[in-house]
């Protein structure tokens, strides 16, 4: 209901009234009438805002159909709890709540409030999730080799991810001179980096195994001059391949070039020459080389991780994970 004018308002717009004029009798209408609308205004903007607390503890009691039962799982008493209900009921000027023969449900009205309270439980929480998240929440920018990607490796992500949800991680692949210079420029965390023995410190280190394969169904190892597959000019193995293959006292030629080692992988199975890869790259379409054709083993590599002295702790936690996944010889 509107509220009408109090007594003051009353004798301001009468005044006018008296006045005896027609147009008098208007302007005191029209005053009434603005009077009025800012007073239905303010009580509409003064209705009464739902306690959370109360909420949970009328879905408690509907959820476990007794106060007795509610109360024990929110631990309080029963007064207490009947009491919350009693001020919602108050509030919305409806019965909420009937004790039936073994529990209490909720009437046609509690039916109604009880769809709305739990959304804005649920809306709550979901709220405080993410403010805590952003509060604590954080990100670790990765940097891996094309040939660590899979397997055990993403493995060792997720379950690194599961165990700290608040770490968001941002996995970057790619050929190692790119993440080290990503590396040196800020934008990555942690890298793991293959590269010439001592090139660069590390928090740790293990020797990069690598043997030569060919295509399993076209071998090119015995053609005139030997066709190599490699990375772009001052990418891994190519300059060791080349010395290797004229230590031989062979020829060669670059017959194909790729910055990813999914296409040295293709290029090797389909007999468009040989290449030099660590083990874990050689998959079935390839054949390993070795001594017997009289190559020679390439062992100047190792893999190194490397992340800042002043790193934060969940860097720190990554890189020991890595660590323990290449000790054990995982990747």
């Amino acid at each position: 209901m509107v509220p009408t004018l109090g007594a003051k308002a009353w004798q301001s717009a009468t005044s006018s009234v008296r006045c005896g004029a027609a147009g008098g009798v208007i302007e005191a209408s029209l005053a009434i009438q603005k009077l009025n609308t800012k007073m239905s205004i303010s009580v509409k903007s003064n209705r009464a805002l739902f306690d959370l607390d109360l909420l949970r503890a009328i879905v408690v009691v509907a959820d476990c159909g007794s106060f007795t039962r509610a109360a024990a799982r929110l631990h309080s008493t029963q007064s207490t709890i009947s009491q919350k209900v009693r001020r919602l009921e108050d509030m919305v000027g409806h019965r909420l709540l009937v004790r039936g023969n073994r529990d209490v449900l909720p009437t046609d009205a509690g039916q109604t409030l009880l769809g709305y309270a739990r959304h804005m439980l649920a809306l709550n929480d979901q709220m405080l999730e993410a403010l805590a998240g952003a509060m604590v929440g954080m990100t670790v920018r990765l940097g891996v080799p094309e040939d660590f990607v899979g397997g055990r490796t993403t493995n060792a992500l997720s379950a690194f991810s599961r165990l700290h949800p608040q770490v968001k991680l941002e996995v970057t692949s790619g050929l190692c001179r790119d993440l080290s210079q990503a590396y040196d420029n800020g934008e990555l965390d942690l890298v793991l980096l293959k590269q010439r023995r001592n090139s660069r410190e590390g928090v740790a280190c293990w020797p990069e195994r690598l043997q030569w394969i060919d295509s399993a169904r076209t071998p090119a190892f015995e053609l005139d001059p030997i066709p190599l597959v490699t990375f772009p000019p001052r990418g891994l193995y190519r300059d060791d391949m080349i010395t290797a293959i004229e230590g031989m006292g062979r020829r060669w030629r670059i017959s194909f070039t790729s910055s990813s080692l999914s296409g040295i992988q293709a290029a090797v199975a389909d007999g468009m020459g040989i290449s030099l890869l660590p083990p874990r790259a050689a998959t079935g379409e390839h054949r390993v080389l070795g001594a017997e054709q009289g190559l020679p083993e390439v062992d100047s590599y190792e893999i190194v991780i490397v992340h800042r002295p002043t790193a934060d702790v969940m860097v720190k936690a990554l890189a020991e994970v890595m660590t323990q996944l290449l000790a054990g010889g995982g990747i």
